[in-house]
């Protein structure tokens, strides 16, 4: 009982330290001179809008499980940033479309990199079996919150 006391404590301390820290350490490394300002929910919305083709709002909103007016402000803050662009449907003139600007597709990139970085540098002193179990360690946490929501 004792040894299990003691990994619990530990599993719960690195937890809580991880999601405290992540979106600090994630803004700092995304936040360079040429991206200064840029937020870690900036670049999760940009993330939702993708480099492909013109996306409408909604399903930015859906893809992000946020309200219309919650990504609304974001996307203004994305546009005045230069990140994002708002286009009128030719088809039907009240459905707002999103896309990354070349500035936008830059960050994008950036923080794509920096996620890439991230992983090889997690990874890289890892067994294989070690890496296993850290993948099927993340995908049973993912699942618990998941169930929680």
């Amino acid at each position: 009982m004792g040894v299990n006391m003691d990994i619990n404590q530990v599993l719960n301390e690195l937890l809580v330290s991880l999601f405290k820290d992540i979106n600090e350490i994630e803004e700092k490394a995304i936040q360079t001179e040429d991206f200064l300002g840029i937020t870690t929910n900036d670049v999760h919305v940009m993330e939702a809008i993708g480099t492909g083709t013109v996306k409408n709002m909604s399903t930015v909103a859906r893809a992000l499980g946020v309200t219309m007016g919650t990504l609304t402000i974001s996307v203004n803050s994305l546009v005045k940033k230069g990140y994002v662009q708002r286009i009128r449907s030719d088809e039907d003139r009240r459905v707002v479309l999103v896309s990354l600007t070349d500035r936008g597709r830059q960050a994008h990139e950036h923080h794509r990199v920096f996620h890439e970085k991230m992983i090889t540098e997690i990874v890289k002193d890892l067994t294989s079996e070690e890496k296993e179990v850290l993948s099927k360690s993340l995908h049973k946490l993912i699942g618990f919150f998941k169930n929680r929501t």
